[in-house]
């Protein structure tokens, strides 16, 4: 040990020690493998832990890393802010963040007036879009999709739809229609039932006059969900023949991930009245925003909204910087490409493996589903579990979601290339080999 205040202890037994005495227990639970890993460095779409390990990273570090691991020009326009003014607060004029804005309002449907709100993260920005429906349109009731997920914060909590994202005394005022999940929907596949049901919804949860829905474009946590086509249009129409907005959460579906599209929305055509989006923005720096129609941000000015470090020029500089190597770098292209490939992998490995019920996604944003038996499709946990810890020893990490924590998703760096697909293929071969052996043969 030393008295150097900016030492860093590296030993494993001693970070561990730490995190179980000095971390709450709300964090010190939340570590998904058997063994923790100690991660210390990343490049591009790869990480290293203290041992020297080299691992493929399918999670992006929650769908936070979007352009690579430590990009030499993300890091660069951070540090290069960083080293002339950290900090300025909103209330005085600084040009990164003011920058950004018009950035981000130019990748939006043309033929609106876009404005843009800058939060200090994700939840922050979905609690903000919830007050902006409400504020706007009068009204209270909102809704939003089981399976859904929002954030952590208490608002945020309030429009989940997965009861081990929520905890008590959460706000009101909030009605969930089913997801048109296309494989084990409570209406099967298809789109028009589920938005019947939005509908029905409206004429017997709420009031009848709505303050919005909110709708993930791809589910994340619920175990990438593709919203059927029809379905984000459909859902628009209906809630605002009611008097509510359509709000598009693109936290973890935005900024070319799904490869098609820039936006998830736009797979659609529809347009959001408002549009939340945070994660990959930062690209592992603390930034999201709130975009939306002009008229609708307006009546916000009525009464003081203020994020601390919303538009922090730090945060704002790495995050245009992002933008840049997104377009410079053909990384939505790459997605396309890449995603294709994997997914087709995947397929092939569904086609292996019984285990599987499902493979779906698009873009870099994929998963497998894991269950009993395909007929009846029950989810089976403990075998998503079991390929999960297989992974790590093959070099993959990636990460568990679902409602019953049944699937494995797929969000890397938008970097990843064609030959990473044949290591990870190969290497989630031998994860559900050894997998389904230690469950006595039951992923063959």
């Amino acid at each position: 040990m030393t008295d150097h205040p900016l030492h860093t202890d590296w030993d494993f037994s001693n970070t561990a020690a730490r995190r179980d005495q000095f971390y709450a227990a709300s964090l010190t639970r939340f570590t998904p493998f058997r063994d923790p890993i100690v991660f210390k460095k990343g490049q591009g779409q790869y990480l290293w832990d203290t041992q020297g390990w080299k691992y493929t990273d399918l999670l992006g570090m929650n769908v936070c890393i979007s352009v690579g691991h430590s990009h030499p020009r993300v890091v660069a326009a951070a540090t290069a802010q960083a080293q002339e003014l950290t900090h300025c607060t909103t209330m005085f004029y600084h040009p990164t963040p003011a920058h950004l804005a018009e950035e981000l309002a130019a990748t939006m449907p043309q033929g609106q007036d876009w404005v843009v709100h800058l939060t200090n993260s994700g939840s922050e920005a979905i609690d903000l879009a919830m007050t902006m429906a409400r504020t706007y349109t009068g009204n209270l009731d909102l809704l939003a999709l089981r399976t859904g997920y929002h954030g952590p914060t208490a608002a945020a909590q309030s429009i989940t739809g997965i009861s081990g994202w929520r905890h008590p005394g959460m706000p009101g005022n909030v009605a969930f229609v089913p997801e048109p999940n296309q494989y084990r929907g409570i209406f099967g596949a298809g789109t028009q039932p589920y938005l019947d049901e939005i509908d029905r919804t409206i004429a017997t949860a709420t009031s009848g006059n709505v303050a919005g829905i909110v709708v993930e474009s791809v589910q994340g946590y619920g175990g990438i969900i593709e919203m059927p086509p029809g379905y984000m249009s459909g859902a628009a129409a209906r809630v605002r023949a009611a008097g509510g907005l359509y709000i598009a959460d693109e936290v973890q579906s935005g900024f070319g991930r799904t490869g098609e599209n820039f936006w998830g929305f736009e797979a659609d055509g529809v347009v959001p009245d408002i549009i939340v989006m945070a994660k990959g923005l930062g690209n592992g720096f603390p930034i999201g925003a709130v975009v939306a129609k002009k008229h609708i941000a307006e009546p916000m000015a009525e009464k003081f909204m203020f994020h601390t470090y919303g538009a922090n020029p730090t945060s704002a500089a790495a995050a245009r910087a992002v933008l840049a190597v997104m377009r410079d770098e053909g990384l939505q292209d790459n997605a396309r490409t890449v995603g294709a490939k994997l997914l087709e992998r995947l397929h092939d490995l569904k086609d292996k493996h019984k285990a599987i019920g499902d493979v779906r996604g698009k873009g870099l944003m994929l998963a497998m589903e894991f269950v009993k038996d395909r007929e009846s499709k029950k989810p089976d946990k403990d075998m998503t579990t079991e390929v999960f810890e297989a992974c790590r020893s093959q070099g993959v990490i990636l990460s568990k979601s679902g409602p019953f924590q049944q699937c494995l998703r797929m969000v890397p760096p938008l970097c990843l290339s064609l030959e990473d697909v044949d290591q990870v293929s190969t290497s989630l071969d031998h994860a559900l080999e050894a997998a389904g052996a230690a469950a006595g043969g039951e992923a063959n």
